[in-house]
């Protein structure tokens, strides 16, 4: 039986240059499309190289402070519109990048600014129950925070019957839409910036206990489809957050924050300026038939 190395020498001589280089370029393009599809499924979670020497404690929404380099994302031709509708991930700046402050308004308006913090949740829950009544809508102004927290404000949110509003100009980013899904009534003001993104893993000490970053990773993002589900906000609101890298930020266009429920109420669009008498008599007067 003829060896492979004698079978490749009998093909050879019958075969032209042309063929040859072809077979060569194939396996060039074989071997890419093998390599962009490894690429794929680890960047998108399928495929996990484990890190024995920093082990995972917990996956949690990754702060803008945290000022993680960014990998280029081969999702983007995917997303709608590509990379345009992705924006570098904002450094919160003064009161965003401290912790959330809860301060309380006229007209029935209490004012939520800054990252939610563990625990924040607890300190929302009193100041509602301390204003009773009173308190009708729940302003945010916050890069986003701790995941579990937002839920729970959201939740409470509902609970009591509450409205959500982020300000015309003002930012709710990360884990804060989830506080805006929330509200009975959700209304977004003119320019305000509504984005989300990826969770990211945040390892601690080498000798704490190892974890399935990727199993919490899925439950984190179970948790948050199964609230959004509760709240009446359409899924795909977190399918972008899944596909967006963490170091960018997907912001909602006004008609899709209507269209996916997550605001009941937006800016009206700007009219379009009368046009004046005489530009329309012209207009008529080249469309008139002859």
């Amino acid at each position: 039986m003829p060896t492979l190395p004698r079978r490749f020498q009998t093909w050879l001589p019958d075969n032209p240059d042309e063929a040859v280089l072809r077979w060569i370029l194939r396996g060039v393009v074989t071997v890419t499309i093998v390599l962009l599809a490894a690429d794929l499924a680890r960047l998108n979670g399928w495929i996990v190289y484990p890190d024995l020497a920093a082990a995972p404690t917990e996956i949690q929404e990754n702060l803008p402070s945290l000022n993680l380099p960014g990998l280029p994302s081969i999702l983007a031709p995917l997303l709608p519109d590509g990379d345009k509708r992705l924006t570098p991930l904002p450094k919160p700046e003064g009161i965003l990048a401290n912790p959330m402050t809860i301060e309380l308004l006229g007209g029935g308006k209490l004012m939520v600014t800054g990252t939610i913090t563990p625990g924040i949740s607890k300190a929302f829950a009193t100041e509602i129950d301390k204003r009773g009544d009173y308190i009708k809508t729940v302003v945010l102004n916050s890069p986003g925070g701790s995941i579990a927290d937002a839920m729970a404000m959201g939740r409470l949110i509902r609970e009591k019957k509450l409205s959500t509003e982020v300000e015309a100009g003002k930012y709710c980013a990360s884990s804060c839409p989830l506080v805006l899904a929330g509200g009975i009534e959700r209304r977004a003001g003119d320019g305000a910036m509504i984005g989300v993104h990826q969770v990211a893993a945040i390892t601690s000490a080498a000798n704490s206990p190892p974890r399935d970053e990727m199993s919490v990773t899925q439950d984190i993002s179970a948790r948050c489809l199964r609230y959004l589900a509760e709240m009446g906000v359409n899924l795909q609101v977190w399918v972008h957050a899944m596909e967006t890298p963490h170091d960018k930020l997907f912001v909602f266009k006004p008609d899709e924050l209507k269209a996916l429920n997550l605001a009941t109420t937006i800016p009206a669009a700007a009219p379009a300026p009368p046009v004046p008498a005489k530009v329309r008599s012209s207009e008529s007067a080249i469309a008139a038939p002859r």
